[in-house]
């Protein structure tokens, strides 16, 4: 059982107890982030904890940390959970408003409650990397603000579990014809060579694993558009990216009912999928393989 840190307590996580009127089981009155690990050193931890700091401005939460402080606390908790076997970990952090009498209006002196948990991370399976994942589009139904990272999922929970029903990893959202994001990612598409994905707005969260991919294209001579894309550019895309941060680039080769491209994993993916590899701490260069090769 991995190590847990709550309120002040590193403890097994099967020891965890979250009250009943904590805010954040009552209203999902809360926020949260997931840092990748690898070899038990972070992967663009600033640019996490800027965006956790950005969540709990937004929805008037006390940071109860300040940078320094969550970077001690979570490296303690990489080294209570260091294991050989696991080098890689994604780490989960909550932080809700509190413990108070349920009420909708905020409460006046609740303390934040803070969770951190881990998991692994496990390596692209070689099938990924050779023949991609299928995905479906479905409407995007959540609320008005996914730029916040809110723990309110109820929306990409139903959008999952319709395209794990459909046989898909995830769902591509629509909202008035246009792209938004994934139900967990966001959606990057090449189209005529250019790499493109919708720009930051209420409707997409600012996905740090999505701003890195897109700097490593850019740096790898690909042009980057960060603009409008619609339902009916989707069919012409030759590649169809998701990015997030535990399943870093996953390749759709297949949405909906439709062929991505050739049906395997694009040379612009394969590009930028080894120099993603490349820039994780302590991880070897992956050489990228040839478009349609084997494994």
């Amino acid at each position: 059982m991995s190590i847990a840190y709550y309120n002040g307590d590193y403890l097994p996580l099967d020891q965890v107890r979250i009250s009943p009127l904590d805010r954040g089981f009552l209203f999902g009155d809360s926020v949260y982030e997931v840092i990748p690990s690898y070899s038990g050193e972070f992967f663009l931890l600033s640019e996490h904890l800027e965006r956790l700091a950005r969540s709990l401005a937004a929805i008037r939460i006390r940071n109860p940390f300040d940078r320094e402080g969550w970077r001690a606390l979570l490296m303690d908790l990489l080294a209570r959970n260091a294991d050989p076997a696991t080098p890689d970990l994604g780490v989960y952090l909550q932080v809700t408003r509190g413990v108070a009498p349920r009420d909708h209006a905020f409460p006046v002196d609740a303390q934040p409650t803070v969770l951190a948990m881990v998991s692994p991370i496990r390596p692209l399976p070689e099938t990924i990397r050779v023949d991609g994942v299928a995905a479906v589009t479905a409407e995007d139904r959540r609320w008005g603000h996914c730029d916040i990272k809110a723990t309110t999922l109820l929306a990409n929970v139903l959008n999952r579990q319709e395209a794990t029903e459909r046989g898909a990893v995830e769902a591509v959202l629509l909202r008035d014809g246009q792209l938004t994001e994934g139900a967990a990612s966001n959606v990057i598409v090449v189209l005529d060579g250019r790499v493109i994905t919708p720009p930051l707005d209420a409707s997409v969260l600012p996905g740090v694993t999505r701003s890195r991919v897109l700097d490593l294209a850019r740096e790898l001579g690909y042009p980057v558009e960060e603009r409008g894309v619609s339902a009916d550019e989707l069919p012409r895309a030759g590649e169809i990216w998701l990015t997030s941060s535990t399943r870093e680039i996953l390749p759709v080769t297949r949405l909906d009912d439709r062929t991505v491209g050739t049906g395997r994993p694009g040379p612009v993916w394969q590009a930028v999928h080894a120099a993603y590899q490349a820039a994780k701490p302590g991880a070897p260069v992956s050489e990228p393989l040839q478009s349609g090769g084997a494994a």
